[in-house]
């Protein structure tokens, strides 16, 4: 999407996504036949193996979150350096974008109270994804905050690509290895796409028209011109 208008397409895929999670969540609490299609589909494509258990390791929180450390310090870094207006909105949205994840997670495993797939011990609490979740805010986030400070088009789309791979690559993990069933990773993507959607509209508003360069401020832009800008930026 460009960075000189807001994505109008945001809304309605924040509104999609929180549907389809109603949705899956409700299917789970009621057993509905999502449930049955699921557990089909779980049985064809679980087979545990080293590969599948080290692709699932991409979600976890000592691998994921310190890559989107690093995005956030770097975007902090860049945008205080250069004088940049509130520098610090977008490094904190990514922040609280990841800390909403085991909020969100955590009592949503303890009201549904989901069993996991034959392949781990009996146990319960596995709806949605928490590690699922985790790889696609952490590698998202961070991803957004880093295509904020890139021109390249090359550079941005390797980017994305990347973050597609290491979020695509841990979801299939996950159901290969048998830790989730495939509703659980899916319900995630849509509680990481909300997530998500936030952290691209503060970076939009940040970066106001698309058209100040990365790390440039409006009063750097203003001096450097002898004019005032046409761009009031947001309010």
């Amino acid at each position: 999407m460009p960075d000189s208008a807001p994505p109008r397409a945001l809304p309605a895929l924040v509104g999609l996504a929180l549907l389809l999670f109603a949705l899956i969540t409700w299917q789970v609490l009621a057993d509905g036949p999502l449930i049955g299609v699921d557990e089909r589909l779980s049985r064809a494509l679980v087979h545990p193996d080293r590969f599948s258990e080290l692709l699932s390791d991409l979600g976890n929180v000592p691998v994921a979150v310190p890559v989107l450390v690093v995005a956030l310090a770097y975007t902090a870094w860049r945008g205080r350096a250069a004088g940049a207006d509130r520098w610090w909105l977008p490094p904190l949205a990514g922040a609280v974008a990841m800390m909403l994840v085991p909020a969100l997670v955590a009592p949503l495993k303890e009201w549904t109270d989901r069993p996991g797939t034959p392949a781990v011990p009996p146990a319960v609490g596995y709806y949605p994804s928490g590690h699922t979740a985790t790889a696609l805010v952490a590698y998202g986030a961070a991803t957004l905050l880093l295509l904020g400070r890139l021109r390249a088009p090359a550079v941005r789309r390797m980017l994305v690509v990347l973050c597609a791979v290491l979020v695509l690559g841990t979801s299939y993990g996950l159901v290969r290895r048998g830790y989730h069933w495939p509703l659980d990773v899916v319900a995630s993507w849509c509680l990481g796409a909300v997530l998500l959607a936030g952290v691209r509209l503060v970076v939009h508003r940040t970066m106001p028209g698309g058209r100040t360069p990365p790390g440039v401020s409006r009063s750097t832009r203003r001096s450097s011109s002898g004019t005032p800008s046409s761009s009031s930026g947001p309010s």
